[in-house]
């Protein structure tokens, strides 16, 4: 094997009631891909911010290029060759890509003036080379997100490192999108240059990477090649015990139609309509820009609707505002945590239970004790990994995070949850507890809508299917009758003669 490029050894942090890192070891490879794998708060992303000197580690040793080295903040990380593409979006919406990319290293002429030409045709190629089909004079704020990921991915090309970190990079990607970052890596491999790639999609893993590290609890697991490793190993090593089922479907006696759907129209809905029943899983899929979260945030209130109506047990309801979809009975769990879905700000507590303050009140006087003692039930039943309720959710990894914008939802007893790419970012054991949480309250008579870009999710766990094309419905399936051809099908807009009724 090759000399590691990059070595991070006996690597521990500690905060405030959690000790993140305790020995964490990993090491890069030139001209490699080394997948960094673990659950939601192993500790993979507090590594990272050591390894780029946002974060300052309390024990261990960092060797580069090999010489011991320890970074002070990210513009040094920088400087010395190490990029980092975050999880979350760093970018300024109202800025041009070109712009962007730049940020605080314009490009400049001898007099000290900005040289645009230049700096928007450098941006222009990195952009060809990800098969951005967008000019660098754009407005960043124009593009989707997918799309604004593929810029922060150009942004870190830009740099020219030796070392480069993706962190769930085609988390917002289509598929024609990571087709295209996957032959990019593939260059930066016969580069010589190392990737440090960090995902919970697993197939991607053994798609495009040569080597895998597992962390658990902010410990050093173990090192293997990819060849020499399957899927139910790597996960049993990830979560430290088998995963009988990742899908654990159950069967419930369905009630009477909860919610019905009538020749909706709005921005990117064209006349959909459906039904969903009482302890019943309807899952929706569809491409990205099918018109599936539009659809959810029209039913929700959060979208203007043009016409159509929402029935919820037979009743009208003209939800034209979120809070009113709420008081009807209907939940919305957003794809977008850190946009929509949380306020990062604030405590775990208050994050939970910002929903239900009207059902936790008296008069102006909010029940503290029951508020507590509510989110406690949460936490356990979540498992979410805080050291208190009181913890800053910013300071949280993103699946727990995802944990505690879903038991939001929840919170309010809703008649209907609508949980829109529920697990996106989420490790393969807190899956599971997810979807074992969704099973319990399907079981109560809860109905739920399932909007997931992962087919097997889909597949997994819905009862029944609808599939979007173009902001219509192009499919409608059962469980038993569905499979991935026919969704796909579905989903590129060719029509399915077996469609239930």
């Amino acid at each position: 094997m090759k000399q590691a490029i990059l070595t991070l050894n006996k690597i521990e942090k500690s905060f405030p009631g959690v000790k993140a890192l305790d020995g964490a070891y990993l090491n890069v490879y030139p001209g490699k891909v080394m997948a960094l794998l673990g659950e939601n708060g192993a500790g993979k992303s507090t590594l990272m911010k050591v390894l780029t000197g946002i974060y300052q580690m309390d024990k261990g040793g960092i060797e580069y290029q090999g010489k011991q080295v320890r970074f002070n903040d990210p513009r040094h990380s920088q400087l010395s060759g190490i990029s980092i593409i975050h999880q979350e979006l760093n970018l300024l919406p109202e800025l041009t890509i070109a712009e962007n990319i730049f940020l605080g290293r314009e490009k400049t002429n001898v007099f000290g003036a900005i040289s645009w030409n230049k700096m928007y045709q450098e941006a222009d190629a990195l952009l060809q080379r990800l098969n951005v089909k967008h000019s660098a004079r754009e407005r960043l704020g124009n593009l989707s997100l997918g799309e604004q990921q593929m810029v922060e991915i150009a942004k870190a090309l830009s740099f020219k490192s030796q070392v480069i970190i993706m962190d769930e990079p085609t988390d917002a990607l289509t598929d024609t999108e990571t087709a295209s970052l996957f032959e990019v890596i593939k260059e930066l491999r016969q580069e010589g240059c190392g990737v440090v790639y960090i995902s919970h999609r697993l197939k991607e893993i053994f798609e495009i990477c040569d080597d895998i590290t597992v962390l658990r609890d902010g410990k050093f697991i173990a090192e293997h090649p990819v060849a020499d490793i399957d899927e139910e190993s790597l996960i049993e090593k990830m979560v430290g015990r088998r995963l009988d089922e990742l899908y654990p479907r159950i069967g419930v006696q369905e009630g009477k139609p909860s919610l019905e759907v009538k020749n909706l129209c709005a921005e990117g809905v064209k006349d959909v309509s459906f039904r969903l029943n009482q302890g019943e899983i309807l899952g929706v899929c569809g491409l990205m820009g099918a018109g599936r979260t539009e659809l959810m945030k029209v039913i929700y209130g959060a979208l203007k609707r043009d016409s159509g109506e929402v029935l919820l047990d037979s009743k009208l309801v003209n939800a034209n505002t979120p809070k009113k979809a709420l008081d009807s009975g209907i939940a919305y769990i957003s794809e977008d945590r850190k946009g929509d879905g949380l306020v990062l700000g604030l405590s775990v507590k208050e994050n939970m239970s910002l929903c239900s303050l009207s059902d936790l009140s008296k008069g102006l006087q909010l029940k503290h004790q029951e508020e507590a003692s509510s989110v406690a039930e949460f936490i356990r039943l979540f498992n979410v990994k805080t050291p208190s309720q009181n913890q800053i959710i910013g300071n949280l990894s993103g699946g727990n995070q995802q944990k505690v914008a879903i038991a939001k939802g929840l919170m309010t007893d809703p008649k209907v949850l609508i949980l829109d790419e529920p697990t996106r970012g989420v490790d393969v054991g807190a899956k599971k507890e997810i979807y074992q949480l969704i099973n319990q309250f399907k079981a109560k008579g809860m109905s739920i809508i399932l909007v997931s870009s992962e087919m097997p999710e889909v597949l997994g766990m819905s009862d029944r299917i609808l599939v979007m094309h173009e902001g219509r419905v192009s499919g409608e399936f059962n469980a038993a009758d569905a499979n991935q051809e026919k969704l796909m099908a579905c989903a590129v807009g060719r029509q399915y003669s077996e469609v239930t009724q």
